[in-house]
């Protein structure tokens, strides 16, 4: 593995508070802290993976927020299946975020729904979605995109 990112490596979000927001992501996306700094007092930086490629969000506490991922803006995770989409949904609404769905779309988008994070960020939860086929296909095929044949889930 090269020492030198290339494409496309993280995310950025403005947040108030990065130790709420940690706990967020870890509870809901299940993500982990993998480089923490803080350069002054209340501005931390985090950064946040889920552990299933070289990509980051970013959470930068203290910044001016400029914006938000709301409306239809969001950070989208793919979940092992509809249940699983229902229990992170059910458990969001239960510790008071907003959530919305789930709905179930035809391919390539699949079952899935969106929880607001303390910021107003969206997290959409998500099963059966094809992005791994639908860029594999656009770059001519797995083998030409550099990763393994994705597999489409069955449905339940």
């Amino acid at each position: 593995m090269s020492s030198i990112d290339l494409g496309l490596t993280h995310v950025a979000l403005a947040v108030a508070e990065l130790d709420r927001s940690i706990e967020f992501y870890a509870t809901f996306g299940e993500f982990r802290v993998v480089h923490r700094r803080e350069r002054h007092a209340g501005q931390g930086v985090a950064w946040i993976s889920d552990g299933t490629r070289p990509f980051v969000i970013v959470l930068l506490e203290g910044r001016e927020h400029s914006g938000t991922l709301s409306g239809w803006a969001h950070l989208g995770i793919g979940v092992a299946s509809r249940d699983e989409v229902d229990r992170r949904l059910g458990a969001a609404a239960a510790a008071g975020h907003a959530v919305v769905g789930p709905f179930d779309s035809p391919p390539p988008v699949g079952y899935w729904g969106m929880i607001a994070d303390p910021d107003g960020h969206n997290l959409e939860i998500a099963w059966g979605q094809e992005v791994g086929l639908t860029v594999a296909e656009a770059y001519g095929g797995a083998e030409a995109y550099g990763g393994a044949e994705p597999e489409t889930p069955a449905e339940p």
